[in-house]
């Protein structure tokens, strides 16, 4: 009998809640800190010394030796640095366990070891991390023991952002403060600010770590650079929502109790479409701490995995020919006292709001197509956008049929006097009940589709910090809020000002509303006749974040400086030039050191085999053949590793980012794919017993 599991009691066992906080500190002191959190501010050092000693006694009865200020720099991937609580023995000799306000507040690690994109040089190491209050701190556990984590913000000696989190809390200033703007419009004076909310979704593979541990290229790339196809894929479509294995279901377990002890409202897991392809998904939750949430996530997964002879893959694209991983990105704003805005109601066309604000969204994101797309890039997802198993390349918004056809009346009459209906689905079995369906289908091919009362971004790379996308779309947001507040707070005739501005929004900026199959080619010609934008690779979209529109959108609302987005780029064009670096190096490794020797061991023996069959007088004509054959496939190996050795040795020579960062898509990349043709094709031919490392078939169907 398995035990039973107090989910209740479990959750956020390992968080300093503000229930832990309201138990723990004076009323007035609590009070403060609430105040602070909801409005901004900053607290006095003598209350934040109560706060961090209450934080350290709370952590300490908890098995805490060691605290850590917890953020997440441009890497994708968090940092910490442990410091104990130990201080000086008192007079008797006894040790103190000690944690400031100061401390709290405050820490002061390495900025020039971080990427800065020049923002830092080697010689200036001084960085701050600063508290931020509004994501608790909670407790993490491994070989190291119990870790105090304050989740805090990285900036540099000059107050540069240096990570995703300071930018992210940048743009949700900037979206609440104008979204009340709107509100206000509407004669909604209770409310205070505007949350944006994130609910992300997590896809990932689950291999058996022993067989990981024989692929050097799983190792230090996270993907298979070479693998022929195994004999099933996902075909048959049954992995999908399929029964899941009692070894996945075990790690399931084991990774939901952790994360519900760190307060992740870890809600759904399935299995996803390609063999051993697993998602998890999340309730939302404030956009910064959800940000925070999916990055403990990934840790959380990994480390688990672990615990059972497993590990997780969280890269976009780890096995060729099956599907790869996303993270949809399910994002909504909602005032502080329950509005959602956008949650088109009963009736959406009647729902004058809603339609301003989903005007003003449709607005942003045709606007800026092109930085929506940037920050759903990384190396990793170049393999999966457009590939029929992701969104496209193309941004568009999916509405369904029943605001598509409000919309359509508003463009075409400046009136929406119907509202489709959902209608009765009727399953022609007596026993099963007939029920009101949704007034519109799904649309999965759609990169930004609206679900209901949110958007769902499709296209996020599952690897991938969910920050970046959620600042792109407060601040693209908040300037289309602001525009708007601009005209209508001026208006002398509001009612009849708004009717006009929603139907000029939706008119001028329909172009980006498509319904239809994103993943057919028409779409991609029809796209072009729009004039949207088709941006195919990562490093296509870089240069996206320093035109004058981005540059001027940023500014406004202080989310990023141009320095800070310059930086941001030369990061992105060094991220991309490393990371086909490695994935380079590593082919020539294993096919210098591991699969050329093997297959030439295969070739003598096959011309061993074919020597003793003619000795022996029988016909040896199709092991000749299979040794030709092989033997074609060793030359072309060993002719694309020296021109993949040259192309790579050539890279270095480049001083440039954005040219070398190129070089590496256009010559680079190319060289490795002609590379793994002949490898993957001679994996077909030689002896199983003989190729140097587990197959697709090993890999993803015996876990």
């Amino acid at each position: 009998m398995s035990e039973v599991i107090n989910v209740e009691e479990l959750f956020a066992s390992k968080v300093f809640t503000r229930a832990v906080m309201k138990e723990r500190l004076p009323k007035n002191v609590y009070k403060e800190v609430v105040w602070v959190m909801e409005h901004g501010g900053e607290l006095p050092l003598a209350t934040a010394d109560v706060v961090a000693k209450e934080m350290k006694d709370w952590a300490v009865e908890n098995g805490a030796t060691h605290y850590t200020h917890w953020f997440q720099p441009l890497t994708g991937i968090t940092a910490e640095k442990h410091d104990s609580f130990v201080s000086h023995p008192d007079e008797n000799g006894k040790m103190l366990m000690e944690f400031s306000g100061k401390e709290l507040i405050k820490g002061e690690p390495d900025a020039s070891s971080f990427p800065s994109g020049g923002l830092r040089a080697t010689f200036e190491a001084r960085g701050y991390t600063a508290w931020d209050m509004t994501s608790p701190a909670f407790l993490k556990e491994d070989a190291t023991g119990v870790i105090l984590c304050v989740p805090t913000a990285f900036c540099s000696y000059k107050g540069e952002a240096l990570d995703k989190k300071t930018p992210l809390l940048r743009s949700m200033e900037a979206v609440s403060e104008q979204a009340i703007r709107i509100v206000r419009l509407f004669n909604n004076t209770e409310a205070k600010r505007v949350v944006a909310s994130v609910g992300p979704e997590q896809e990932y593979f689950l291999v058996d770590r022993e067989k990981y541990l024989k692929r050097p290229d799983l190792i230090f790339a996270g993907r298979t650079l070479f693998g022929a196809p195994a004999p099933k894929g996902q075909e048959l479509e049954d992995h999908y929502f399929g029964t899941i294995r009692e070894r996945i279901g075990a790690y399931m377990k084991d990774l939901n109790i952790e994360l519900w002890k760190l307060g992740v409202t870890a809600k759904t897991q399935h299995n996803e479409v390609a063999p051993a392809q697993h998602e998890l998904a999340s309730i939302y939750e404030t956009a910064n701490i959800a940000v925070d949430h999916n990055q403990l996530v990934m840790e959380t997964m990994k480390k688990v995995a672990g615990r059972h002879g497993l590990t997780c893959l969280l890269h976009e694209k780890p096995f060729a020919g099956v599907n790869g991983s996303g993270k949809h990105n399910n994002w909504s704003l909602a005032t502080d006292n329950g509005v959602n805005l956008l949650d088109p109601g009963e009736t959406p066309n009647e729902n004058i709001q809603f339609l301003l604000v989903l005007a003003c969204v449709i607005k942003a994101v045709d606007t800026h197509a092109d930085l929506l797309r940037q920050s759903a890039s990384d190396v990793g997802n170049d393999h999966r956008l457009g590939a029929n198993e992701a969104p496209p390349a193309i941004i568009s918004i999916f509405l369904g049929e029943q605001l598509e056809d409000v919309v359509k009346q508003l463009v075409e009459t400046g009136e929406a006097a119907r509202c489709l209906e959902g209608g009765k689905l009727e399953t022609g079995v007596s026993t099963l009940p007939d029920f009101v369906k949704d007034a519109t289908d799904r649309n999965r091919t759609s990169p930004f589709a609206f679900t209901g009362n949110k958007f769902e971004f499709r296209m996020v790379g599952s690897a991938d910090s969910v920050a970046s996308p959620n600042t792109i779309l407060n601040a693209i947001v908040a300037e289309a809020f602001c525009e708007a507040a601009d005209i209508l707070e001026k208006a002398d005739n509001f009612e009849l000002a708004v009717h006009d501005l929603i139907k000029e929004y939706l008119t001028k900026h329909q172009r980006i509303i498509f319904n239809g199959d994103g993943y057919s080619d028409e779409w991609v010609a029809e796209a072009e006749r729009r004039g949207l934008p088709n941006i195919k690779s990562m490093i296509e979209a870089v240069d996206t974040l320093t035109t004058d529109k981005s540059v001027n959108l940023f500014k406004k609302f202080g989310i990023f400086t141009k320095a800070e987005l310059e930086s941001r780029e030369e990061v992105l064009y060094e991220t991309y030039a490393k990371t086909i670096n490695i994935e380079a190096l590593t082919m020539i490794d294993m096919a210098s050191k591991q699969i050329i020797p093997a297959v030439v061991r295969y070739t003598k023996s096959l011309a061993d085999t074919v020597i003793a069959v003619k000795e022996a007088g029988a016909d040896a004509s199709v092991q000749t053949s299979i040794l030709q054959e092989v033997s074609e496939k060793l030359a072309h190996m060993k002719e694309a590793l020296a021109k993949l050795e040259k192309a790579e040795a050539k890279a270095g020579t480049i001083s440039s980012a954005r040219e070398r960062a190129f070089y590496y898509k256009d010559e680079v990349k190319t060289a490795m794919e002609e590379l793994r043709a002949p490898v993957d094709a001679a994996e077909m031919l030689v002896d199983k017993e003989v190729w140097p490392m587990p197959t697709y078939g090993d890999l993803i169907f015996e876990v």
